[in-house]
C-alpha cells in the first residue's frame, strides 16, 4: 500500500512539473514573441501586455518615465487581481498567479537582453548590422504574422496546462460579476480600445492595422491548436467485467463513468454499458485499460463537440474558471 501511495505520489508530482514546465515555455514564447517581433515592428495589441505597450509608450512620452514592459504587465494584473478578490472573491489558483509573475519577469529578461543578443549576432555577420530584430529587416508585416503565430502557441501552452496570463481573463470575471456578457464580446471590446489607443501616444495608423492583424492570427493561433487537442471522445464499453472496468476507468485513467442499463437482443440478457467521456488524446490509455481487464469486450467509439462541465470546459466561461 506504501509503495502504491510513494508511486501515486511521484506520478503526481512528475504531472505537476510537466505542467508548470509547459506553463513557463508557453510564457517564454509569449514574451519571446513580444519584445522580439510585435516591438521592432512597431506594432500593438489587446490584453495586459498591449495596454502596457501604450502606457509605458505615454509615460515616456509625457513624463520621460523608462517602465519596462513586464513590469508594467505586473502593476496592470496585480491591480486587475486585487479588485478582482475583493469583488468577487479570492478564487485564482496557483497558475494563474505563476503566469501572471513570469509573464512580467520574462517580458523583462527579454527586453533587457535580446537586444545584447541582437548586437552580437550584427557583430558576427549573421544579421545586418542595421537591422530592426534579431530576424534582422524582415518586413514588418511577416513580423507581426509571425509574432501572433508564436504568441498563440505560447497562450495555448499555458491554457492547456489549466494556466493563464491573466489581463482580460481577470477583467471577464469582474464584469460577469454584475452583467451576463459574453467573454469573447469582454475581448473583442478590450482589445480594439488598446489597440486603437495606440493613436494616441503617436503610434500612428500602421500600428493599428497591424494590431488587428496581430489580434487576428494570434487568436486563430491558439483556437486552432486547442481545438486540435481538446476534441473529445464518447466511449460505450460493453462488458461481462464491467464492474473492474468501471473501477479502473475511474481509479487510473482519472475519468468519470456513467453505468447504462442495456441489453443483449440476442441473449436477452441484462447488462451494464459503461459511458465515459474523455479527450481524444485520452482514449488510447482507456482503451489499454479495457482491453487488459476483457479482451472480449465490445466498445464503440464516437467523436463528440460541445462537451461541458467539471474536466471539461465551462459554457460561457474564461481560462480562470478551470485553473487548478
Amino acid at each position: 500500500m506504501k509503495n502504491y501511495l510513494d508511486v501515486k505520489t511521484m506520478d503526481k508530482a512528475s504531472t505537476m512539473v510537466k505542467e508548470y514546465l509547459s506553463m513557463w515555455v508557453g510564457i517564454a514564447l509569449y514574451t519571446f514573441a513580444w519584445i522580439a517581433c510585435i516591438w521592432p515592428a512597431h506594432g500593438t495589441a489587446g490584453g495586459a501586455t498591449g495596454l502596457s505597450l501604450v502606457i509605458t509608450k505615454a509615460l515616456e512620452a509625457g513624463f520621460g518615465w523608462d517602465i519596462q514592459i513586464g513590469t508594467m504587465v505586473l502593476i496592470i494584473n496585480t491591480s486587475l487581481l486585487l479588485t478582482a478578490g475583493f469583488l468577487v472573491g479570492w478564487k485564482f489558483g496557483v497558475k494563474t498567479i505563476f503566469c501572471v509573475v513570469m509573464v512580467s519577469v520574462m517580458m523583462n529578461f527579454f527586453q533587457t537582453y535580446l537586444p545584447d543578443v541582437q548586437e552580437w549576432m550584427a557583430a558576427r555577420g549573421v544579421i545586418p548590422t542595421d537591422s530592426t530584430s534579431i530576424f534582422g529587416n524582415l518586413d514588418r508585416l511577416l513580423l507581426v504574422i509571425m509574432g501572433g503565430i508564436i504568441c498563440g502557441t505560447g497562450i495555448f501552452l499555458c491554457f492547456r496546462n489549466g494556466g493563464s496570463t491573466g489581463g482580460v481573463d481577470i477583467l471577464a470575471v469582474i464584469i460577469n460579476k454584475y452583467r451576463p456578457v459574453n467573454y469573447g464580446r469582454v475581448v473583442m471590446v478590450h482589445d480594439s480600445i488598446v489597440i486603437c489607443s495606440s493613436l494616441l501616444v503617436g503610434m500612428g495608423l500602421e500600428a493599428v492595422i497591424y494590431g488587428f492583424i496581430i489580434t487576428a492570427v494570434f487568436s486563430f493561433t491558439t483556437d486552432a491548436l486547442l481545438q486540435g487537442t481538446q476534441q473529445s471522445t464518447q466511449l460505450l464499453i460493453m462488458s461481462r467485467k464491467y464492474k473492474e472496468v468501471a473501477e479502473a476507468i475511474t481509479h487510473d485513467a482519472h475519468r468519470g463513468v456513467t453505468m447504462l442499463d442495456g441489453m443483449g437482443w440476442f441473449t436477452k440478457e441484462s447488462t451494464q454499458v459503461v459511458m465515459v467521456l474523455c479527450r481524444k488524446r485520452e482514449t488510447a490509455d482507456i482503451l489499454k485499460l479495457v482491453k487488459g481487464l476483457d479482451p472480449n469486450a465490445f466498445v464503440s467509439v464516437a467523436s463528440v463537440t460541445g462537451v461541458y462541465g467539471q474536466g471539461f470546459g465551462i459554457i460561457g466561461g474564461s481560462a480562470l474558471a478551470t485553473d487548478k
